[in-house]
C-alpha cells in the first residue's frame, strides 16, 4: 500500500490499462523524442502543491517530480486526419504522481509548455490542463537532439535540453522505479470552479533506455514551486508510442 494512502488500497499501474475503464476513444496522437528527468522530493513538498482530493503517490517513501520534453505528432480528433502545422508541435511538462480517494494512481501536471497556440487553448478549455504558450524548437543531428523552450513572459534565457535518442529500449521491469515513473495512463485536472477530473490515455508500454544527457534545466520545476537539488535520480528516454485519448470525466459522476 502507498505510504501516503489514507482511504483505500492503491490500484496497480497495470490495472490502468484495463479496457473496461477507458471509455470510448475521442482522439489520437503520437508521442516521440521523450526524455524523462526525475528528482526525488519529500512527499510533503508535493502535497502542499496539490488540489483537494489528490494525495502524493510515493515509491519507497519518496515522491518524484519530473521534467519531460517531447514532441507531439499527428494530433487529431478521432475519425479526422492530422492537419499540417496544427497536428505537429513540441511540449515540455512538469509533473508529479498522485492518487485520488479511490486509490487510482495518475499524473498531476504543474505546467505544460507548448508552441502550438490552438492546442494550448483547446487543452485549457477541454481538459482543464495548465498549458502555457511558449516559443520552442528542436534540432536533430543523427540521434542527438537539442531542445529549447522559452515560456511566454518568462524572464532570462530559454530552458535547454540535449540528449541522445538512440536506443534500443525495453519495457520497464514490473515493480521498478522506472515503471512507477513512466507507466501512467491516468491524468488529473481541476477546472476554475475547483472540480476534479480524471482523464485516461492508452498506448503500448514504453520502451525505455538510459540516454546520455548533455544539458538540462530545472527552471520549469522551480517556477512550479520545487527546489530541486542535485542531478536527476532517474534519466530515461523512450521510443515513440501511438496514443489513444479517452474522455475526461468529472469525479463524483463516475
Amino acid at each position: 500500500m502507498d505510504m501516503m494512502a489514507t482511504t483505500s488500497p492503491l490500484q496497480s499501474l497495470v490495472a490502468q490499462r484495463d479496457p473496461a475503464a477507458l471509455g470510448p476513444v475521442v482522439g489520437a496522437q503520437t508521442w516521440r523524442d521523450l526524455l524523462f528527468l526525475h528528482w526525488a522530493v519529500d512527499a510533503d513538498a508535493v502535497q502542499r502543491l496539490l488540489p483537494p482530493g489528490l494525495t502524493a503517490h510515493t515509491f519507497a517513501g519518496r515522491a518524484y517530480v519530473g521534467i519531460v520534453p517531447f514532441a507531439m505528432a499527428r494530433v487529431r480528433p478521432r475519425f479526422l486526419p492530422p492537419l499540417p502545422w496544427l497536428s505537429w508541435f513540441l511540449e515540455l511538462n512538469v509533473r508529479t504522481y498522485v492518487h485520488d480517494a479511490d486509490g487510482v494512481p495518475g499524473v498531476w501536471f504543474h505546467s505544460l509548455d507548448c508552441n502550438q497556440p490552438i492546442a494550448v487553448e483547446i487543452a485549457r478549455r477541454a481538459f482543464h490542463l495548465p498549458y502555457e504558450h511558449a516559443i520552442m524548437r528542436a534540432e536533430r543531428q543523427g540521434h542527438a537532439l537539442r531542445y529549447a523552450c522559452q515560456r511566454q513572459g518568462q524572464q532570462g534565457p530559454a530552458w535547454r535540453y540535449a540528449w541522445d535518442t538512440a536506443g534500443p529500449g525495453s519495457p520497464a521491469s514490473p515493480g521498478s522505479l522506472e515503471e512507477f515513473l513512466v507507466e501512467r495512463y491516468v491524468l488529473y485536472s481541476v477546472d476554475r470552479a475547483g472540480q476534479l477530473y480524471r482523464g485516461r490515455v492508452s498506448h503500448t508500454p514504453y520502451r525505455v533506455h538510459v540516454p546520455r544527457v548533455d544539458q538540462l534545466d530545472i527552471g520549469p520545476a522551480t517556477l512550479a514551486g520545487y527546489a530541486l537539488d542535485g542531478p536527476p535520480v532517474s534519466v530515461l528516454a523512450a521510443e515513440p508510442v501511438n496514443v489513444s485519448i479517452h474522455p475526461l470525466r468529472r469525479l463524483g459522476t463516475l
